[in-house]
């Protein structure tokens, strides 16, 4: 599922945004998205309890260290609302239950200062 959802994202959002920043990390950037998709499904594992254990690679002020990884990108508010449907979309293609799609979509929401601090 973070394969599907990271490849929406890329081509969905970011390579066509307005925001500059995101928008060349979508673009330029490509070469890591095989270890972004590592790290987002580490993070997955990690907020719904599973035996992995996410660790940031620019470490933040909060547990989980989002802020310092999106900083540059200058994410708003918007454009996380936007990844946040795309992750919508991506849960409805593999026919997760809805209970188990609106904790994953809440764990997501729930980091959505952090991720927009930039």
């Amino acid at each position: 599922m973070v394969d599907h959802f990271s490849d929406a994202v890329v081509k969905n959002v970011g390579q066509e945004s307005k925001n500059s920043q995101l928008r060349e990390w979508h673009t330029k950037n490509l070469g890591r998205l095989p270890g972004l998709k590592f790290m987002r499904t580490l993070w997955v594992c990690d907020v719904s309890g599973r035996p992995f254990k996410f660790k940031a690679t620019k470490p933040g002020t909060t547990p989980l260290g989002l802020e310092g990884a999106h900083r540059d990108l200058r994410i708003s508010s918007e454009e996380f609302d936007e990844v946040a449907a795309e992750l919508g979309r991506t849960l409805d293609f593999f026919k997760v239950a809805a209970g188990e799609k609106d904790e994953v979509l809440a764990a997501f929401a729930a980091h959505k200062d952090e991720v927009t601090t930039g």
